[in-house]
């Protein structure tokens, strides 16, 4: 075959398996180079961001029909900083997805802790980390 390397050492599933690492690592340089390309400037979303409580009620209807709104704090009604009503439900949004992030970074870390051990001492007194088949 004319695709084979000149080299008879190597059998075709470990070439063919070579190409692919290959072509995988190049696939994630390619990815990587792409998240430092230039954006596009002044292009407008399409997407508005409702930010009334009138919204949140129509976007809780569609999210879950039983439920619907639940606002038990009646915090869609008030006003933080005398900002606006407005203000205050954009900014209850944001930390909402924000704790939402950071919640799931805790979730992964306690995974990790619980599956991996290090393998050096945990102090300078040299005691050891606890054994992995330990639950948390």
């Amino acid at each position: 075959s004319g695709w084979l390397p000149p080299s008879s050492a190597i059998c075709r599933s470990q070439y063919i398996h070579i190409v692919k690492m290959k072509l995988a690592v190049f696939s994630a340089l390619v990815g990587c180079a792409a998240a430092f390309a230039p954006s596009q400037q002044g292009t407008a979303s399409s997407a508005a961001l409702s930010a009334t409580k009138a919204d949140l009620e129509a976007i809780a209807e569609k999210a879950n029909p039983k439920v619907k709104f639940y606002d038990p704090l009646c915090l869609s009604d008030k006003n933080f900083w005398d900002q606006g009503n407005e203000a205050t439900i954009g900014w209850l949004r944001q930390s909402e997805i924000k704790h939402g992030r950071i919640a799931m970074f805790a979730f992964v870390g306690y995974i990790v802790q619980s599956n991996f051990v290090f393998p050096w001492s945990q102090t300078l007194a040299g005691t050891p980390h606890p054994s992995a088949d330990l639950s948390p």
